[in-house]
């Protein structure tokens, strides 16, 4: 047991002042991913609904590189999402699939005359997924002309973690002005020099 190295234990800071969380989301500059509000006495229980998580909210204007259409039929399902990188490559981050049924076929008719390839021009979306048995998944690629503002939660490594959620279309933004120094990373409290 001598020579087993010590483990090291860190922990998040804790008050019972929100005024002292809102400083930590503030003093982020956007990074930190929230803060959770939960008893003292009880530990975290992730996956359960015994406490509340306040996140940021985070934002990024993307350029539509493609979609990808309903299992059974030609609608959109979902759109693909890119940002600019230094090189000027559109790089696939992400994708939204909250489009309601009402609205699909609307969508599915502007997106139709902007068919066209590449799509992206740098990291395209594609291979295999875990959440369809490892299949690829097709997608339609189209003319970098369309912009969308989404709300995202984390980013990890150069892609959305998990799907956004559209928030308003922007016609007055070019897609060239869509690039990836938008991307806000998350953060450790450790490394925002928020003593534990």
């Amino acid at each position: 047991m001598r020579d087993m190295p010590a483990l090291v234990s860190l922990l998040s800071p804790c008050s019972d002042e929100i005024d002292d969380a809102a400083a930590w989301l503030a003093t982020s500059g956007g990074a930190l991913d929230g803060v959770v509000a939960k008893r003292l006495d009880e530990p975290y229980r992730g996956g359960e609904r015994a406490m509340l998580k306040v996140k940021q909210h985070r934002s990024a204007d993307c350029v539509v590189g493609g979609f990808r259409r309903v299992k059974e039929g030609s609608e959109v399902a979902s759109l693909l999402l890119g940002l600019y990188d230094d090189n000027g490559k559109l790089n696939h981050v992400g994708f939204t699939s909250g489009i309601a049924a009402a609205d699909r076929a609307a969508l599915t008719a502007k997106l139709e005359p902007l068919v066209e390839a590449p799509g992206f021009t740098g990291k395209a979306p594609g291979g295999p997924s875990r959440w369809n048995d490892g299949r690829e998944s097709e997608w339609v690629p189209l003319r970098p002309k369309l912009v969308v503002e989404v709300l995202y939660d984390q980013v990890t490594g150069d892609r959305f973690r998990h799907g956004t959620r559209i928030l308003r279309w922007r016609p007055d933004k070019a897609p060239e002005a869509c690039t990836m120094d938008q991307l806000e990373y998350e953060l450790r409290p450790a490394e925002l020099g928020i003593a534990s």
